[in-house]
């Protein structure tokens, strides 16, 4: 009894032998055109949540410099890795005199600022 009269799906299969089916060629455009499709999904991703914090900041920012610090010229916020508190996102109050006080750590990704409602809140 042959191959073909116990599998009928195999008539007329010849075997590849040693020989790969995809080329080494083949195989290295197809593992580029992976990465290069990864990086087109997660680099606009990253991205866009950069941009989406760094303006939450400013705007956050801007409010604390008025609330907390009405006498600054400006405001300066910067991300840090390192510094004073958490790494995160840092909110500068910018005196006449070019000096800075830190008003707020923002956090990793800054949200809305809270501001007390009452003198017995702002602690």
């Amino acid at each position: 009894m042959s191959l073909s009269d116990e599998n009928p799906e195999l008539d007329g299969y010849v075997p590849h032998g040693d020989r790969p089916l995809r080329s080494r060629a083949f195989k290295s455009v197809m593992r580029v055109v992976v990465v290069l499709g990864l990086i087109g999904l997660v680099v606009p991703g990253i991205v866009s949540a950069a941009g989406t914090a760094n303006n939450t900041a400013h705007r956050t920012c801007a409010i604390y410099t008025e609330y907390l610090a009405p006498q600054a010229v400006s405001y300066d916020v910067r991300f840090e890795l390192t510094g004073d508190g958490d790494p995160g996102w840092k909110c500068y109050a910018v005196s006449f005199n070019g000096g800075e006080t830190l008003l707020r750590s923002l956090g990793l990704i800054p949200g809305p600022a809270v501001l007390p409602t009452s003198p017995a809140d702002n602690t």
